[in-house]
């Protein structure tokens, strides 16, 4: 392919190695280090005058020693004159601190956003005092109280995930490749064209080459954000479906109870997750699965983090097979589980670069039905 660079970070070069096997093509030269103070070092050792240059990196490991890296890449491209510069995040950091509810406990993220205070019906006395004055009285009371200096204070978290966006546009990014955004509105913080891949395709071919009598299996998704992505796979598949909720039994509370809905009696049973970090959830999940009766679990996540102790939650949950993505380097996690299985993505991204250097759509690549050979 004329015109055409592709480079990796360090976060993942096993996977730069693949996109550009695919390709047909050598990865693009540089020499990453660091100072001795830390500070990171990037030298381009390649001409990228008037060329299409794609840089792979992945959010992982030290994530913002790796985010820093790809900033400099971008911009040493940018001011080497390269003709279009594409950042390739296969999973992308930061992308779950899109858009977080305020918490007035410790300014910690809500699950949900609390209930609306309801409207006082009857007619106000003028001689009482506002409602709503006597309401930030209040609120003013009790933080005070609980702070214990003079002046109230209201916690808040800031919002990263616009931070980084601007940070890559400024950089020199003029397009984003990326997978499986954890959440979808973050694509309208750029200001340049982003394709948040699909990895339905992968994995619905995963299931029907390796997992024994998927026909008989039941879909179940862990939370009710992704009953849409696991609805998707069993509706492609013709599976069963079931899904696990929260319920919030008590509103003076965040404590909530798990409640399936749907029948796993007897049956094999696929957890379909993007993230798994903790894994706590994909554990509850496979425990209350099993207190259900069901038989094999399987467990399918396009990013597995796997931070902290997740790989020992993962050998003493009830999850019989975890299956992930390559999109974070797993070498340590197969190492060190024997649950854990790995699917390839670079296949999928090898095409839309393909695609995108050669003015191609890539439409398709967001149909569950397109198969990748």
């Amino acid at each position: 392919m004329r015109n055409l660079l592709v480079f990796g970070g360090s976060s993942h070069p096993e996977l730069t190695a693949a996109v550009c096997h695919r390709l047909g093509i050598p990865a693009g030269k540089t020499k990453l280090s660091k100072f001795s103070n830390n500070e990171t070092s990037v030298e381009m050792q390649e001409s990228v005058r008037e060329q299409d240059v794609y840089i792979i990196q992945t959010g992982c490991g030290t994530v913002n020693d790796m985010l820093m890296e790809l900033l400099i890449m971008l911009n040493a491209c940018k001011v080497a004159s390269a003709k279009r510069i594409t950042a390739v995040i296969p999973y992308f950091p930061y992308s779950r601190q899109a858009d977080m509810p305020y918490k007035s406990s410790a300014g910690a993220p809500l699950a949900s956003l609390p209930p609306q205070t309801p409207r006082h019906e009857r007619l106000r006395n003028h001689n009482e005092e506002d409602v709503s004055r006597q309401l930030m009285h209040k609120l003013a009371k009790v933080s005070l109280e609980s702070q214990g200096q003079g002046s109230a204070y209201r916690q808040w978290i800031a919002r990263s995930g616009t931070l980084v966006a601007d940070l890559l546009t400024c950089a020199g990014a003029d397009h984003i490749i990326t997978m499986e955004m954890h959440d979808p509105q973050f694509q309208g913080f750029f200001d340049c064209p982003v394709d948040n891949l699909i990895s339905s395709p992968l994995l619905i071919k995963y299931i029907r080459q390796e997992i024994p009598d998927y026909q008989n299996l039941v879909i179940v998704s862990p939370d009710a954000g992704g009953a849409k992505r696991a609805t998707a796979i069993a509706e492609k598949l013709r599976m069963d479906f079931a899904l696990v909720h929260k319920e919030r039994r008590q509103i003076s509370t965040q404590k909530r109870d798990l409640m399936l809905v749907g029948d796993v009696r007897g049956r094999n049973v696929l957890l379909v997750d993007d993230i798994a970090d903790t894994t706590y959830t994909l554990s509850r999940a496979a425990r209350m699965l099993r207190e259900n009766g069901a038989c094999k679990i399987y467990a399918l996540v396009c990013h597995a983090i796997l931070s902290g102790d997740a790989v020992r939650n993962i050998e003493e949950s009830d999850i019989d097979e975890l299956v992930v993505s390559n999109s974070i380097p797993q070498g340590d996690h197969v190492r060190n589980s024997s649950k854990i299985k790995v699917f390839d993505v670079a296949p999928i991204f090898a095409e839309a670069i393909r695609r995108t250097h050669f003015g191609e759509s890539v439409s398709m690549l967001f149909d569950p039905s397109f198969d990748l050979l």
